[in-house]
């Protein structure tokens, strides 16, 4: 049974929107900042690991080692690359939209920590299976760059077949399957990554926080049952 619950959000306003009748300080540790909660039985340490892939992974072996957790939740804000509906969303799969090899006439896609070379081929990393909060399923995709074309997001998903897209969960996906942990990811919507997402994030940001943290609630209380 899951008694350990490590939370990573890649900026401030979303770990703040997490638990918010629960305001702990929080403790230094490698550069972030950690706080810890009880929730439904659970122990949950939150931490905001910064923007982008790397920040994500290290943020994820920092709570796996020094917390112990069970389970990698990343939860916060994405942008939406097509018109499926609803604005929150349960993640089943997530893929690293750019990992792979630029060629003459195209990027190639591979599997995160592939060799990049010969047939492209992307297998997804694929979330544990948790309690249907009402929220439609997605895969979603992952990389260093923020969004603001809607061609790119167009190619992104025709090549890989996500409907959202942010900066941190496949990366914490990845390094959780290297330490043989769980992981799952609640994301609401700020934008359509096109030429309004900057604006549309900064306007959206804490309300899409709020519904991401109020889902992930719902989700954390009903594994407790």
């Amino acid at each position: 049974m899951i008694q350990r619950i490590g939370i990573i959000t890649g900026v401030d306003a979303e770990a703040a929107a997490l638990f918010p009748g629960q305001i702990n300080d929080a403790e230094p540790l490698h550069g972030f900042l950690v706080r810890q909660v009880q929730f439904a039985g659970k122990d949950i340490a939150i931490t905001c690991s910064g923007i982008g892939k790397v920040n994500a992974a290290m943020a994820a072996m920092m709570l796996a080692e020094h917390y112990h957790v069970q389970l990698l939740l990343v939860v916060g804000t994405a942008g939406k690359l097509t018109d499926i509906a609803g604005d929150c969303f349960q993640i089943t799969e997530a893929v690293q939209g750019d990992y792979g090899a630029s060629r003459h006439d195209r990027f190639a896609h591979y599997s995160a920590g592939a060799w990049p070379i010969g047939e492209e081929h992307v297998e997804p990393f694929r979330a544990k299976a948790t309690p249907d909060v009402g929220l439609p399923n997605v895969r979603i995709i992952t990389g260093d760059s923020f969004v603001e074309s809607p061609d790119h997001g167009r190619r992104l998903h025709q090549a890989l077949g996500g409907d959202i897209i942010d900066m941190e969960t496949a990366a914490v996906a990845q390094a959780a399957v290297r330490m043989n942990l769980p992981w799952a990811a609640i994301k609401a919507t700020t934008d359509n990554a096109d030429g309004s997402s900057s604006g549309d994030f900064q306007s959206n940001l804490k309300r899409g926080a709020k519904r991401a943290a109020e889902a992930t609630e719902r989700m954390i209380a009903a594994l407790a049952g």
